[in-house]
Parts: C-alpha cells; sequence; structure tokens
C-alpha cells in the first residue's frame, strides 16, 4: 500500500506561503538526496552503473545540482538541457542525447560538450558525420518490435517511431566501426511509469541478449547497455513502490545468466530514470481563494493547468 506523506505541518507550510506567495513548487531536497543514495547502493552490485536523470522530468537546475552532488548524469534531447547539465557540473559521458528528429545544431552541441550521442536512426550516421563529425563513442537506440510488450502509456513498440530495428543495428555498428567509431553502446525505451519490476527485468534481457548477438555476429564488444527509463511511482493508495534491491537484483540474475557466459563482463549498466528520482518529492503549492456551489462543490485556487 502507497502512503503519501508530505514533509510540512500546516502552520509551517501558511509560514512559507507568507514568504514566497503562491503558487510555487516545494522540493524535499533530504528526500531526494536519500532516493538518490538508495539507487546507487542497490545498483552497486553492477561493476559499472550510471544513472543519466531525464531532464525532461524536472528541468529546475537547482534540483539537477542536487542530482549532480550525488553522482547523476543527465538524459537530454535539446540544446537547453544540454546547457542545463553542463551548467550544474554534468559533463562529458555523464550525459546522453537521445532524441529522435535531431538537428545538425544538437548533435553539434552535444559533440562539443562530449556528451554521449544516442542515434535513433540508421541514417542518422552520416547525418551525424556531416553536421558534427562522428564521436569514439556512439550508442544506438534499439527497438524491440514485437519481442516487447509495451504499456498502456507508451503503446507497442512495433508501432513506435523510435530505434533501429535488430538488423538496423547489427548493419549500423559495423557501419560506425568502418566509419572510425571504436566504442559503442545499446540503449532502448519502451515503457513509461512502469510499476512492474519483472518489465524491466525483461528489458534486460533482450538488451544482454542483443549484446551478445552483436559481439557473435560483428566482433563488436559494446560498453553498455542503456535500459532506458521508464521507472513508475504509484499515483495510487493500492499501488505498490518499485523494490530498488528486488530489481537490481532480477537484473543482476539474468547479467549472471547472459552476459558472464558470453565473456562480456564486465559490462556498463547505465539508466535514464527520471519520474522516480523527484517525482514523489515535490508538491504544487496553492492556495484556495473562493467555493462554488452548483451541481457539485468546487473550490477554486490560484493555480492553474499551466502550473
Amino acid at each position: 500500500m502507497n502512503k503519501k506523506t508530505f514533509p510540512l505541518d500546516a502552520a509551517a507550510l501558511r509560514q512559507l506561503a507568507e514568504t514566497y506567495p503562491t503558487p510555487f513548487y516545494l522540493y524535499d531536497e533530504a528526500a531526494i538526496r536519500a532516493n538518490a543514495k538508495r539507487i546507487r547502493e542497490a545498483f552497486a552490485i553492477f561493476p559499472d552503473f550510471h544513472e543519466h536523470y531525464a531532464v525532461k522530468a524536472l528541468p529546475n537546475p537547482f534540483v539537477l545540482k542536487i542530482l549532480a552532488d550525488e553522482g547523476f548524469g543527465a538524459d537530454c534531447a535539446s540544446i537547453p538541457e544540454l546547457i542545463l547539465a553542463a551548467k550544474v557540473g554534468m559533463k562529458g559521458e555523464e550525459v546522453m542525447l537521445t532524441s529522435n528528429e535531431t538537428s545538425g545544431e544538437e548533435f553539434a552541441t552535444a559533440r562539443r560538450q562530449g556528451a554521449v550521442i544516442n542515434l535513433d536512426d540508421i541514417s542518422h550516421i552520416d547525418f551525424v558525420e556531416k553536421t558534427a563529425g562522428l564521436p569514439d563513442l556512439v550508442s544506438c537506440r534499439y527497438n524491440p518490435g514485437p519481442l516487447k510488450d509495451g504499456n498502456v502509456i507508451i503503446g507497442k513498440p512495433e508501432e513506435a517511431k523510435y530505434g533501429f530495428t535488430r538488423q538496423q543495428i547489427i548493419d549500423g555498428l559495423v557501419r560506425l566501426r568502418e566509419k572510425g567509431v571504436r566504442r559503442f553502446g545499446l540503449h532502448t525505451m519502451v515503457a513509461s511509469n512502469e510499476l512492474n519490476a519483472d518489465y524491466h527485468v525483461e528489458t534486460a534481457r533482450i538488451l544482454f541478449e542483443l549484446a551478445v548477438e552483436v559481439k557473435e555476429k560483428t566482433g563488436i564488444r559494446v560498453e553498455f547497455v542503456n535500459l532506458g527509463g521508464g521507472a513508475g511511482i504509484p499515483y495510487r493508495p493500492e499501488q505498490t513502490p518499485l523494490d530498488y534491491e528486488q530489481l537490481a537484483g532480477g537484473i543482476r540474475a539474468a547479467y549472471d545468466a547472459i552476459v558472464v557466459p558470453a565473456g562480456l563482463d564486465p559490462l556498463g549498466l547505465h539508466l535514464e530514470w527520471g519520474r522516480i528520482i523527484t517525482g514523489p518529492y515535490g508538491w504544487l503549492v496553492t492556495t484556495a481563494v473562493r467555493g462554488k456551489s452548483t451541481y457539485r462543490e468546487y473550490v477554486g485556487v490560484d493555480a492553474s493547468m499551466a502550473d
């Protein structure tokens, strides 16, 4: 059973609202830091673990600085997000650029900042080479198609516009190697707000198996697999939060069964979690303005849909 908490009592909240007129957002820094530490500790069972916080989830520089202090990098999809990451101290390969319909300027900015470029389509290989120059490390986003069921939020992978097909991954990595790229990563993103740990473990298994197939068919050894985001938070009382230790243990069991026997250990494990990092620890604070009694009872507030 999910239980919501709030860090202030009513008197402290009213006092805060006298200093900072509503509407405003309130974040619990101590809780965010504790959550980040729990995630790092749970996934410390992997030889090389990295979390790239999805900046789109909360593009607030003060919160991003907290996460940078906790050792997290950034998952970016635009130049403003790349700038935000750099400003708070997330630099180089701590940052990944994952986007589609990406402009040459966006690729060039990521290249200058040393961020990991995660290609969404096989045609991007030539486009990046032309507009930004291919870096030494390139990641490719995989769309598992019918191998993976989507969820109600993100839909079926085979109907999505994102990522390479399986054969395109093989062909694309070979082309990248021919063009001088020497380091490689694999990425996928197939769910949003998913609370089922088994779903995320299955995603890891698919990427581990793909890494093995890539090695067998091309001789290319990828440095890391990035499971993307999609880790959910409970919005209803009857929902249960994800258990980090259980999830990490399930992924580690898949790692030991697939990666280790194939001789790919150590293989980096990356995540791009967003809402699960900060979502439970932020609140929109608004003031009730007046009531209205018609067919239903309403309370009007000073916040709006834009907030």
